[in-house]
């Protein structure tokens, strides 16, 4: 299976009642792996691309928990889809080898990333022609 076969859209059961709504997230219940790293973006705007990179190692699932941003990811073999996110109970899963960017901020946004690996910058992709290419060990074509 292609690797932009297997981004998908999760969604997390909503709780709550007249005081508010509650979110809550499991390792590898509701995220499919174990999360080792959580970072979040926020105070970027329409015109700002956040990431414009891919993995080797590493899985995402990332969460607008406020406001909106769209995703483009796109496969080695050069097809891209975009997702809108703007809903906090809807995670997108992204796994390994998928060129990611993120866009469209509004200015409240922010995106809530876990992984299922700690930072290294080795395992990054970060030439995009390298990446369509096929020239990145990993890559699944």
């Amino acid at each position: 299976m292609k690797a932009i076969d297997r981004v998908k859209l999760i969604g997390f059961p909503v709780r709550g009642d007249e005081r508010g709504k509650l979110i809550a997230v499991e390792n590898d219940t509701d995220i499919p792996f174990s999360i080792r790293r959580i970072f979040y973006i926020y105070g970027s705007d329409d015109k700002v691309v956040r990431g414009q990179h891919a993995n080797r190692r590493s899985e995402f699932v990332l969460i607008n928990v406020a406001g909106s941003c769209k995703i483009r990811v796109t496969d080695a073999d050069g097809e891209t889809r975009v997702f809108v996110m703007d809903d906090p109970s809807v995670g997108l899963y992204l796994p390994t080898m998928v060129w990611k960017d993120m866009y469209d901020f509004s200015p409240d946004s922010v995106l809530l990333v876990l992984s299922n690996e700690k930072y290294d910058p080795d395992e990054y992709v970060r030439n995009f022609d390298e990446f369509l290419k096929g020239k990145t060990e990993g890559a699944d074509r």
